[in-house]
């Protein structure tokens, strides 16, 4: 026998969310009413908490405006939320994010997970002939991929390797005195 209540929270969930967490920046499209028109106002932050379950879950996003830290917690499930975007998931190892209050401007940044595509190394698949004697290559090395990967370093005009060039110290800005 299943909870009447349980029944309804069922119907009332929403399916089309997508997969976030704590950490990454989202861009909440919302509905709201003032007076007799509507309107969509878009949120864009960074989760910092994720809580609840079911019908009761909701989320918290956080956002710099105009140097100010502002905070809005939205119901997951709402039929107000029109859509939510993931703009970028975040590095984050921590379900609760609350460090962020503390932090200003560029410091209150979170980390971005790399996706970019898989480095391949330069080896040549290699099979057996059919007569068994040589590996035949399937896919040959090109001029381009050899010269990319032993390209000299730059010379000088004496024909000697060019060193790395460090920096001058900087010297100190006290007062000496």
């Amino acid at each position: 026998m299943t909870n009447p209540i349980e029944l309804l929270e069922q119907r009332q969930l929403r399916s089309d969310l997508p997969v976030f967490k704590a950490g990454d920046t989202v861009r909440v499209h919302f509905q709201v009413i003032e007076g007799q028109r509507r309107r969509v106002q878009v949120f864009e932050g960074i989760v910092i908490k994720r809580q609840g379950a079911g019908v009761r879950e909701t989320f918290t996003v956080r956002k710099q405006s105009f140097g100010v830290g502002v905070e809005r917690t939205f119901p997951l499930h709402s039929p107000k939320i029109e859509k939510i975007e993931v703009q970028a998931i975040g590095d984050v190892n921590r379900a609760k994010l609350y460090y962020l209050r503390a932090k200003v401007g560029k410091k209150a940044r979170v980390r971005e997970v790399q996706q970019g595509a898989a480095v391949s190394s330069t080896r040549v698949e290699v099979e057996p002939s059919a007569d068994g004697d040589e590996p035949v290559d399937e896919q040959p090395v090109t001029e381009e991929a050899v010269s990319a990967a032993e390209e000299p370093a730059p010379a000088d005009e004496d024909g000697a390797e060019a060193a790395e060039v460090r920096p001058k110290a900087r010297r100190s800005l006290r007062r000496r005195g």
